[in-house]
């Protein structure tokens, strides 16, 4: 099948779209499917078209994360697309690739999906900084409602997507498809120990260091700060546990962050990282023991379950996105505030390494259900039922 895939963001670019979107090219490619990748150029400003991968130029939005905009239409890319002529589109994100994904489905009259991975409403405050924020979240339910009756075939990463998308109004057919894993990436066999000892004696991380995890945008709908006071109060209560915390990733929120570290007197325990490599994040899972996150806005949670896949414990704040992937002390642990955050971290240190074992083991087997595989019969299911459409 020839598929054409259109998506804002991209490796190198760290975020969980830009993750979806590379597992997807590749398992399709890995299956021996043509595919065209649409994207933005994130290096430089130009036009590039190599390895059948068109990346459109763009002007840095220095409010969002320091991701690129550009046109919702580009002639050259739509020649190149229209000389390819996809079976179908398959549309991962919103404006701009995305307005020009719609536009180019119209125009040559074929089948469109659309992935909706992103909860807008928790991000509106960006642009209206308080200001106007009912009126912008009214503006993005009755967009989301628009996409998910123009699409063909309409995708949600989890159920609790979909009943948002319910709530909205939408009653289109909603797909839900878990975006898929390359587990093999996070299993312990596959990881460098060279690298793994490098990193330690860099962080000063040694056998007896009870080590926390955080990774991600540094941005405030991630509720890090959360996190960080969940830390504090554990180091408060357990003074005589050697622990460390690792901030991995960049973003707007970074001095916020570094301000409350400072705050709680945790500059000695805690180490901003910074960003580094998409190749690179496993190593980071499996210098930890711990991966904590205290996010509510997350469509799926993709670094909960990469976490899982290299046998590193997860920390969660409960959310109903997570019900039957993290069951509390059977293949993870979830946390409702500051107390029961202490409970639980201390709980994980006191286990026995059998203990902890079963826990692994038991979250091994639950996230089999969103492995690359998986996601690759699911997403095809789909791309036949979009192309009969069209018969």
């Amino acid at each position: 099948m020839k598929i054409a895939i259109f998506s804002d963001t991209y490796p190198p670019q760290i975020n969980g779209v830009a993750t979806s979107t590379y597992n997807l090219v590749n398992i399709l490619r890995k299956h021996g499917h043509d595919v065209l990748l649409v994207t933005i150029n994130t290096d430089d400003n130009k036009f590039e078209y190599e390895d059948n991968t068109i990346k459109i130029p763009g002007v840095e939005l220095k409010k969002f994360y320091g991701y690129k905009g550009a046109w919702i239409y580009n002639g050259k890319a739509f020649k190149i697309i229209k000389d390819f002529y996809p079976d179908i589109i398959h549309n991962q994100c919103d404006a701009p690739i995305g307005q020009f994904a719609r536009i180019v489905a119209t125009l040559l009259n074929i089948p469109f999906v659309y992935t909706y991975h992103t909860t807008y409403e928790d991000y509106t405050y960006i642009v209206t900084h308080g200001y106007f924020d009912r009126i912008a979240k009214k503006t993005i339910r009755a967009y989301s409602v628009y996409m998910s009756n123009f699409s063909t075939e309409f995708i949600a990463p989890s159920i609790k997507t979909k009943e948002m998308l319910r709530s909205y109004g939408s009653d289109n057919y909603i797909n839900i498809i878990p975006t898929g894993i390359d587990f093999s990436l996070f299993d312990e066999k596959n990881i460098d120990k060279d690298e793994i000892n490098n990193l330690k004696s860099k962080y000063n991380i040694d056998k007896d260091t009870f080590t926390f995890l955080l990774l991600g945008r540094l941005a405030k709908e991630k509720f890090m700060e959360t996190s960080i006071e969940g830390f504090a109060h554990f180091v408060n209560k357990y003074p005589n546990i050697k622990c460390k915390l690792l901030i991995v990733g960049k973003g707007p929120n970074l001095n916020n962050l570094k301000s409350l570290v400072s705050q709680f007197n945790l500059t000695k325990y805690v180490i901003f990282v910074g960003p580094v490599e998409a190749k690179k994040v496993p190593l980071y899972y499996h210098l930890a023991d711990i991966y904590t996150s205290a996010s509510l806005t997350e469509t799926q949670g993709l670094t909960f379950m990469e976490a899982m896949a290299s046998s590193c414990l997860v920390l969660a704040r409960y959310d109903d996105n997570l019900a039957g992937t993290i069951e509390d002390q059977e293949t993870g642990f979830f946390f409702t505030d500051n107390e029961s955050f202490v409970n639980k971290a201390h709980q994980i240190y006191l286990m026995t390494d059998e203990e902890k074992q079963t826990i692994r083991n038991n979250a091994l087997k639950i996230i089999e259900q969103y492995s690359i595989e998986t996601f690759y019969n699911n997403i095809m299911e789909v791309y036949n039922r979009g192309v009969k459409a069209f018969w």
